[in-house]
């Protein structure tokens, strides 16, 4: 029998990974994660966790303290449209708050860690070393620049149009029980409450990111403390697959759209839920078409909403088209809220 240091090795301990090791060990596996930074680990997030996302996470024992929110409002000037999630709400949660508590929940089950970085990888018919570790399957959850999937050989290209995202906290008390998302002909700016008196603004665009582009926002935030500014991307990555031999890609690893619809966190944890069922059953390539089954509405319908707002006439016609529909609206926010 070959000699293994563990069931499943982790390459990063953001959201993504620390909810592949939960599902791992509550299927009885020996979980170590690699990864070099101290948690809690902060990063540009738009920070809302949907309403499917946060039941996956309650199935696994975390419940972080965050900000209810019951749905997705848009706005321009002149307009505004919202819609409720049909099945309760979300919850803006802080990326740190989140971490701490994955964090936590993982040494509860006996996580163990180690602070390596990957910067090489082998693997055979029979397992995978990296780290000093040794092995039966790994799991890739290093981000969109993912340093494992280049190692592995998966072919990876930046997709267009070539969007990068930039998010700020403002200590103002949280107005609204939606997350709002204003648009501009430049960009659109996304306001999540993450606790009673602070507010994450997650700014997307392809050009220089700017508060003034939303008049009623900045009015709204003139004068409030603000935090650091974080950024990521570019944000499409168009992988070509997310199994090799034994590796899975989990999360931006796997590939991203964008942050469009405020998915991410709650699609990590999915995919990772999906990766760890098919190491289970020690059929990896179940993940691969798991993982189009879990993304599928989320890749169309942002895919859709990229390119139709790619133009200036496109971001202009958004609002207006969602409030003349709201049928349509509403239907593109329950698809996200599962």
């Amino acid at each position: 029998m070959p000699d293994y240091d563990a069931d499943l090795l982790i390459v990063g301990g953001g959201p993504g990974g620390l909810a592949a090791a939960l599902h791992a060990r509550a299927q009885g596996l020996s979980v170590v994660v690699a990864e070099p930074r101290t948690a809690p680990i902060d990063k540009a997030c738009g920070e809302g966790l949907m309403p499917g996302g946060l039941a996956v996470l309650a199935e696994l024992g975390v419940d972080p303290v965050g900000m209810p929110f019951r749905g997705i409002t848009y706005l321009d000037e002149r307009r505004r449209v919202q819609a409720c999630f049909r099945d309760g709400p979300g919850r803006g949660v802080r990326r740190t708050t989140l971490h701490a508590a994955l964090a936590s929940r993982a040494k509860e089950v006996d996580t163990e860690w180690i602070p390596d970085r990957v910067t090489e990888l082998h693997q055979d018919a029979l397992g995978v070393a990296a780290a000093g570790v040794r092995a039966r399957y790994l799991v890739a959850a290093d981000g969109l620049h993912s340093t494992v999937r280049r190692l592995v050989g998966i072919p990876t290209k930046v997709g267009s149009p070539r969007r990068v995202g930039l998010r700020r906290h403002y200590s103002v008390p949280a107005w609204s029980e939606f997350v709002e998302v204003y648009w501009s002909a430049l960009g659109e700016a996304y306001v999540t409450p993450v606790e009673p008196d602070l507010v994450g603004v997650a700014i997307l665009s392809r050009h220089r990111h700017d508060l003034s582009w939303f008049p009623a926002l900045e009015r709204r935030l003139a004068g409030a403390p603000r935090g650091a500014e974080r950024g990521c991307g570019p944000l499409r990555q168009v992988v070509s697959r997310r199994v090799a031999g034994r590796v899975l890609l989990v999360g931006d690893a796997a590939g991203y759209e964008d942050a469009l619809t405020g998915e991410g966190m709650s699609l990590a944890v999915k995919q990772a839920g999906a990766a760890v069922a098919a190491i289970v059953a020690d059929r990896p390539a179940q993940y691969e078409r798991d993982w189009h089954r879990i993304t599928r509405r989320y890749r169309w319908l942002t895919r859709a909403l990229v390119l139709g707002t790619a133009t200036t006439a496109g971001r202009r016609a958004v609002v207006p088209a969602s409030a003349a529909l709201p049928f349509v609206f509403r239907g593109a926010v329950d698809t996200l809220a599962g």
